[in-house]
């Protein structure tokens, strides 16, 4: 016989074609039959254990044409746009050299290209439910906030560290942005461009715009925006590691520091954010926020001595955007309070109090507790159990529900003690898991998970940007969904690590064109597990196990929102079936 990719001989040929024509069974025949039958009966049962099988199992007729319309759609795009016949456009930026263009590519690679789809089309009109993990400070797109800032009257920027002179330190120098009722007369003099600048001076932001040596206001935008975002070269030197990207992470929340924290900016602040949310199909939200008692209020730089202030401007705020027609649609907002995890016994005691003493005042404004920064830098659970103690104990006196809402499992380790995080969270009575990275190598905790209905707040472009994994193809929500655990999408970061929005639709895009076996269904599955897994209204234990195991058939606010967004299910995928149908393949 021949060498191996060598031209078959005369010999040999007659005996291939002697196995095709006689000896090589038919897909007709009983055996390959059996075997297709046998197969198709195990992936049918692995099918049953994933959770959002009952989702799919209850389908309307239209929402299963919409499903599949969806479907021809993401292949057309995988075959006609995801291709290196795009590799020239997107290789045009000089940051982009030498990519490679394929399905599930890195997402900052891919962002320009997936907005241009018709899969983003259909994705961004999608009812996404609520989003229940996100940061507050880094929500709403510089682009907007920064020109807010810059047209705020009596808002100065001070450099601890130093002047701002050469690149270097404009890269990396401290940048503090205040409101301050009067510019001293070295605020009027100096310059943070100057290396004569006195460190901490104060100077007018329009001031220090207009003196940027690289563009005047415009370069100062640019340049303010970069130390308040992950480029994307950071974004995809994955080989740098975690602990890098962490530092550049926690730098730009370090620029962004206090820039909210001043009323106006405030207000606009949160107007800007329910807008977009509701644009993108978001009712509600649940933001994390960690703030120092540094809220101003308008023309005032002192700070307020507690949170009363800046809870009533959410108020305040909230009403004013749902008695707007865009507002309508938007259920509202509560805070889930965090620590840093990093932080000594006596802060972590303070800023407990400091909650407990605001979820007094504003019970229906404040959801839960969580411990938030870097979690293999940071003090684990288990280090933490004596405050945590007294921190229940301390609700319970005062007659307050403050659930847990914790970070567990944000890392790659695999026994070690952040990775042991996830294992005290759920001993804990955590409601949900913030990201649950690493849930998936600790099958009995998985069972436990699903056993406690504890619900995995996902982020996939968040864990993708901060090194968790290289690319959306990589990411284990994928297992986790195939074993029957509880998942909602969502966005985490999404003003720093490049989303530039506060909606959700980078994430659904992602998660829908990266995984083959989720489709439009499974998308329709996370989005109402994150209605159903949202914390409304205060409830104890088993009032909440209870209005997450009823559902919609259930009574009080959680069922009414779930039969709310079920109607809006069916409107978007009626919307499918009427834009795409006749153009897909629909032949009902």
């Amino acid at each position: 016989m021949s060498a191996p990719g060598t031209t078959i001989d005369d010999e040999e040929k007659e005996w291939v074609d002697s196995v095709l024509a006689n000896e090589l069974p038919k897909n007709s025949d009983p055996v390959i039959q059996q075997y297709l039958k046998g197969r198709s009966a195990l992936i049918a049962e692995e099918q049953k254990q994933r959770s959002d099988h009952s989702f799919r199992q209850n389908l309307s007729p239209i929402a299963k044409r919409a499903h599949a319309i969806v479907g021809r759609i993401r292949a057309e795009e995988q075959q006609t746009t995801w291709t290196p016949a795009l590799e020239e456009k997107i290789a045009s930026a000089p940051e982009n050299e030498n990519v490679t263009v394929f399905p599930g590519m890195m997402f900052s690679l891919a962002k320009p290209t997936m907005e241009s789809t018709k899969l983003w089309r259909i994705v961004r009109r999608m009812p996404k439910g609520a989003l229940l993990h996100a940061h507050c400070d880094a929500m709403v797109d510089f682009d907007y906030l920064l020109n807010v800032v810059l047209e705020t009257p009596g808002m100065h920027i001070a450099c601890p560290d130093g002047a701002l002179a050469t690149p270097a330190e404009r890269r990396d120098g401290g940048v503090t942005i205040r409101f301050k009722k009067s510019t001293t007369s070295a605020g009027q003099s100096q310059s943070v461009w100057d290396a004569k600048y006195e460190p901490g001076t104060f100077i007018p932001i329009a001031k220090a715009a207009d003196e940027y040596p690289d563009g005047g206001r415009q370069g100062f935008l640019a340049w303010l925006k970069s130390r308040c975002v992950i480029s994307q070269t950071d974004a995809v030197d994955q080989h740098h590691g975690l602990t890098e990207i962490w530092r550049k992470f926690m730098g730009c929340f370090a620029v962004i520091g206090s820039i909210i924290h001043y009323e106006p900016i405030w207000r606009a602040f949160l107007q800007r954010l329910m807008s977009i949310l509701v644009a993108d199909g978001v009712y509600w939200t649940e933001i994390r926020f960690v703030w120092p008692l540094d809220y101003c209020t308008t023309n005032s730089d002192t700070p307020e001595p507690d949170y009363t202030a800046m809870f009533t401007a959410i108020d305040e705020e909230v009403a004013k955007f749902r008695a707007t027609p865009q507002g309508r649609p938007f259920w509202g907002l509560r805070m889930i309070w965090t620590c840093l995890r990093f932080r000594p016994t006596d802060r972590i005691i303070t800023e407990m109090g400091r909650c407990i003493e605001t979820k007094l005042a504003f019970p229906h404004l404040l959801a839960g507790f969580d411990l938030v920064g870097p979690e293999d830098a940071g003090r684990p659970l288990a280090d933490i159990l004596p405050e945590l103690f007294w921190f229940r104990k301390q609700c319970a006196a005062e007659g307050v529900e403050i659930p847990f809402f914790f970070h567990a499992g944000e890392c790659l380790g695999d026994g070690d003690a952040t990775d042991h995080n996830l294992f005290d969270a759920l001993l804990l009575g955590t409601r949900r898991i913030g990201h649950g990275f690493s849930l998936y190598k600790h099958p009995k905790l998985i069972q436990a998970v699903k056993d406690r209905r504890v619900l995995i707040e996902s982020c996939p472009i968040s864990n993708e940007v901060l090194r968790l994994t290289g690319s959306i193809m990589q990411h284990p929500l994928p297992a986790l969904l195939a074993r029957g655990v509880a998942c909602a999408l969502c966005n985490d970061d999404p003003a720093i690590l490049g989303q530039d929005t506060a909606g959700m639709t980078h994430d659904f895009w992602q998660a829908l064109q990266g995984w083959e076996n989720l489709g439009l269904a499974g998308l329709g599955s996370l989005a109402e597990n994150s209605v159903r897994w949202a914390a409304f209204e205060d409830q104890d234990a088993e009032q909440w196990a209870k209005g997450i195991r009823e559902a919609s058939v259930g009574e009080g606010v959680k069922a009414e929102r779930l039969r709310t967004w079920a109607v809006e299910w069916e409107r978007f995928c009626l919307w499918i079936v009427d834009e795409y149908g006749e153009g897909y393949g629909d032949d009902e």
